[in-house]
């Protein structure tokens, strides 16, 4: 497994450090022969792969973009003329921008004290113009899961006028055990959608591959938005190879959880407050000024990452990249 290789360290948009596995370029590359023909005029084959993956009808899947496509997809059926989203600050910088540039209002609810997504104020929040509420798990920018038992004390609580988007980007990071059983969950709860992506385990970034899962009439609602041809025929080519080569997939996925311990444990040591994170980044906790010296110290050594009020994302690399974020944060901090 050889790290792409770029200038510095990029540790801000939590890719992972490794191309597709052989077998998944070799495919890519077979497909390119084809890349004079369209695509699907509006996907069809791969909402049936991944169903037939997760074991699911097909009518419950919608793909697009990335994550991002279907969540501009979500919000331009749900969030438009002023509609309130309800969502956690911070939180994936999507969900704010595509609220506004779909002509909705985002609602944002502070972290709790422990830095984690409150749920309760999540739904306390909610009012007649609400019309989407955002939960993420793990969650983004901290990696902190919500717990299976209160995410579904949230959807009792939410009106089912609302539809509630939970967003596991990262959930294959997370071991099976500490997932949420969502399949269970959609079947007690039709205005839940669940948001997935094959940019960042899978490492199709750069092919724009997401989905969501859901309910058959709110996935009928949501793709009426697919821009025809939008979808390349790459991306199915892409997917059915990670399928193929789900040991690669999984054994980067082990590799890239050991990193994070190492990072999380570095930070720790060094008296710094990190919470546990399940996904493929680490969360330094600082006040705005002490994050704002941390960052520009690692922006002065090449090392990219994502700030924010509450402290510094930092995206898992390869040891070499841990290695500089903990040499360049051990020299500004003591």
């Amino acid at each position: 497994m050889s790290p792409l290789v770029t200038a510095g360290h990029r540790l801000q948009l939590n890719e992972i450090p490794y191309g597709p596995p052989p077998s998944v370029q070799e495919a890519l590359s077979a497909a390119l022969a084809s890349a004079n023909r369209y695509p699907e005029f509006l996907p069809r084959r791969l909402p049936r792969l991944i169903a037939e993956r997760l074991g699911c009808p097909p009518d419950r899947i919608v793909v697009g973009a990335g994550a991002t496509g279907v969540i501009m997809h979500i919000v331009q059926e749900f969030g438009t003329g002023g509609a309130e989203v309800v969502m956690a600050t911070p939180t994936f910088d999507g969900f704010p921008i595509l609220t506004s540039m779909a002509g909705g209002r985002p609602i944002t609810v502070p972290l709790n004290d422990s830095g984690c997504q409150d749920l309760p104020a999540l739904a306390a929040a909610v009012t007649g113009r609400t019309r989407l509420l955002v939960a993420c798990s793990p969650h983004n920018p901290t990696g902190t899961l919500v717990p299976a038992e209160e995410f579904e004390n949230l959807l009792k609580e939410v009106p089912d006028t609302v539809t509630v988007v939970l967003d596991e980007a990262y959930v294959d990071f997370v071991s099976g055990a500490d997932r949420i059983d969502v399949f269970a969950l959609l079947d007690r709860h039709p205005n839940l959608l669940v948001l997935r992506t094959f940019s960042k385990a899978y490492g199709l970034a750069a092919l724009r591959v997401g989905y969501a899962l859901g309910a058959p009439r709110l996935i009928t609602r949501i793709a009426r938005w697919q821009l025809p041809f939008g979808m390349t025929a790459l991306a199915e080519v892409a997917v059915r190879a990670c399928y193929e080569a789900e040991s690669e997939i999984e054994a980067r996925v082990a590799t890239l959880a050991a990193h994070r311990d190492r990072l999380t444990t570095g930070l720790r040591a060094l008296g710094l407050s990190v919470p546990d994170s399940y996904a493929n980044f680490s969360y330094l906790t600082l006040p705005g000024a002490e994050a704002d010296r941390v960052a520009t110290a690692l922006a002065g050594a090449d090392i990219h990452v994502k700030s924010y009020p509450t402290g510094i994302r930092i995206t898992v690399g390869d040891r070499a990249a841990t290695d500089a974020v903990l040499a360049t944060v051990r020299s500004t901090v003591q």
